[in-house]
């Protein structure tokens, strides 16, 4: 274990209480609302850590959901769709309701039985700002292959089709 600042140490995993489910740095995790009629919030652990009387501490990055996003919600947002940000936060190990998977878009096309606990991620999402990375998304046209301006697609909700 890697000593931090005043006490607090690193540790390797995090077992979710109630279950025998290890959570470790990297692994996606969803987190308990304040508000429990809004779905759990999911997150990327980025640190765990205790104070050394058995507290534990999760440093995570936030995902956003399309309609917590400035843009909002748009037609060509998946279900499932989720946004990486630039968000980070700390929070106790005790709201972390379970694990998931945020899949690339490629990976979770090719999951053959899609699970309440799969999502995936297009997009880096920078919450002050509001801007997109990468800002271009490849769109399949039956011609040809092309890319349009995220912006594009957003103003516009346009997908080519070759005629």
């Amino acid at each position: 274990m890697a000593k931090t600042k005043q006490g607090k140490k690193d540790v390797d995993s995090y077992t979710i209480k109630g279950t025998n489910k290890v959570v470790r740095v990297g692994d996606c995790v969803l987190m308990r609302p304040s508000d429990t009629d809004k779905a759990p919030y999911v997150a990327r652990v980025e640190r765990l850590e205790t104070d050394g009387r058995g507290s534990v501490r999760v440093r995570v990055r936030w995902y956003y959901r399309p309609e917590e996003s400035k843009g909002g919600r748009r037609q060509f947002h998946g279900a499932k769709e989720l946004f990486l940000s630039d968000h980070l936060d700390t929070q106790s190990a005790h709201t972390i309701e379970g694990k998931c998977v945020v899949h690339s878009f490629k990976n979770y096309t090719k999951l053959d039985n899609v699970g309440p606990e799969d999502f995936f991620c297009r997009f880096e999402y920078k919450a002050a700002t509001g801007a997109f990375t990468p800002d271009r998304v490849a769109v399949y046209a039956p011609c040809s292959p092309t890319s349009i301006p995220f912006d594009h697609l957003i103003a516009t909700h346009l997908f080519r089709l070759c005629l």
